[in-house]
């Protein structure tokens, strides 16, 4: 009877036993379509004869990879002379033997005239005012001959200063001559072809990015939760040889306008594809695990 009790009361107390895990929440996404998240035309920076197209239709590349050269003989050239030019303005800015000289040349002609001082003191008639006013001025002019060298070494500082401007001026204009990748993607097409003129801003070729890709559709208003973005995503599609392949990402977008016609409300996740087996243009269904970051 004991026992018979204890069970009663535990039972009582405990309720029907329940499922303590609750499916977390989700939305469905029946149709959506991917499309790309980023696509750039290069543009050519400077004019001149493209010299070579280094890429292929179809290939993929890194940011900054060179992918073509335009004729760039004489930038070098250019650089090559500016690089001289500033060595020079080095070798000048970095000499102050002119200050050392005229310093010393003025403590010399100070000398001069305080020997001569103090030997007017001891025998007043031993130098002439004439003797005296002409040391005065040797130390006067070596003073002035001091400032105009330090006032040169300053202006021949500023002066290397220029043409090392000037050779990085010439640095850049080789480094714009060459077509490099904004962004890693790959090269699906291809405007212009070795030993052609192009112009700036001119389109040489372009990138898609499709290691990530935009699923792009719609949900109802009903369905919409406080905040959604960052919610993690699983896409659904049936691909050559892999029916039912899923793919997880994370929602991105949420459109702040209501569509008065089907109150339906457009979003989009992006996709992580950086094996490249999903391709822009699928259609997919989607679903949205909210509750979770």
């Amino acid at each position: 009877m004991i026992q018979t009790a204890t069970l009663v009361v535990l039972a009582a107390v405990c309720g029907p036993a329940t499922n303590s895990t609750t499916p977390a929440p989700s939305i469905e996404v029946h149709s959506l379509l991917l499309r790309l998240i980023e696509q750039v035309d290069v543009p050519a920076r400077e004019a001149g004869v493209l010299d070579r197209v280094l890429v292929r239709e179809g290939q993929m590349v890194e940011r900054d990879a060179i992918l073509a050269q335009v004729a760039d003989a004489e930038a070098k050239i250019d650089l090559k002379r500016a690089e001289f030019e500033a060595e020079i303005a080095l070798q000048k800015a970095s000499n102050d033997v002119d200050i050392r000289f005229f310093r010393k040349s003025t403590q010399v002609a100070k000398a001069e005239l305080r020997r001569a001082t103090e030997s007017i003191k001891t025998f007043p008639k031993s130098v002439s005012k004439s003797e005296l006013d002409r040391l005065q001025l040797t130390v006067e002019r070596s003073e002035l001959e001091v400032e105009q060298a330090e006032h040169q070494f300053q202006v021949a500082k500023l002066a290397h200063q220029v043409k090392d401007n000037q050779r990085e001026f010439a640095s850049h204009n080789v480094l714009r001559r060459r077509v490099v990748a904004p962004v890693s993607g790959m090269i699906v097409k291809i405007n212009r072809r070795q030993g052609e003129w192009i112009e700036p801003g001119e389109s040489l070729l372009r990138i898609v990015r499709i290691d990530e890709l935009r699923a792009e559709g719609f949900i109802d208003v009903a369905e919409l939760q406080s905040d959604l973005a960052n919610q993690p995503v699983i896409l659904r599609l049936d691909l050559p040889g892999n029916p039912g392949a899923e793919f997880h990402g994370n929602v991105v977008f949420v459109s702040p306008m209501v569509d008065p016609v089907n109150s339906q409300i457009r979003i989009w996740a992006k996709i992580d594809n950086s094996d490249l087996k999903l391709r822009p243009g699928l259609r997919a269904s989607m679903t949205i695990q909210t509750g979770k970051r």
